[in-house]
């Protein structure tokens, strides 16, 4: 179930998780920080585009386009962003509230770049 809010629908950590782990999952978890945020710690399987890259008009890496986007950030202000201009561009994306902290906080995985252990930076 969404959350609405001004910004545009949000999801909560276990529903995001839900919908983007597994075997066939339904949706893709797209990490909009910035690279050094990502490479200390981010979910697995999580597909990287950086806000500011979104912003300036790059593509969705290949494996998200055409796919539901449930849009995480560190705490939910940059994936709000982002997802409401994934949704003004076509696409279907919700973010996750709370973010990669809220993520962490859960008890999900988070690995660094070489997929060990990671934090949030």
């Amino acid at each position: 179930m969404f959350l609405f809010r001004r910004n545009g629908p949000r999801v909560a950590v276990a529903e995001a998780r839900g919908r983007t782990s597994g075997d066939q999952p339904d949706a893709v978890l797209l990490d909009v920080r910035e690279k050094p945020e990502w490479t200390t710690g981010h979910a697995p399987g999580a597909v990287h585009l950086p806000l500011t890259k979104l912003v300036a008009g790059a593509t969705l890496p290949a494996q998200a386009q055409g796919r539901p986007l449930v849009v995480i950030c560190r705490s939910g202000h940059r994936s709000q962003q982002a997802a409401k201009l994934l949704a003004e561009r076509g696409a279907q994306a919700v973010d996750v509230e709370g973010g990669m902290n809220a993520w962490a906080a859960a008890g999900h995985p988070v690995v660094d770049e070489r997929g060990n252990s990671g934090r949030i930076a």
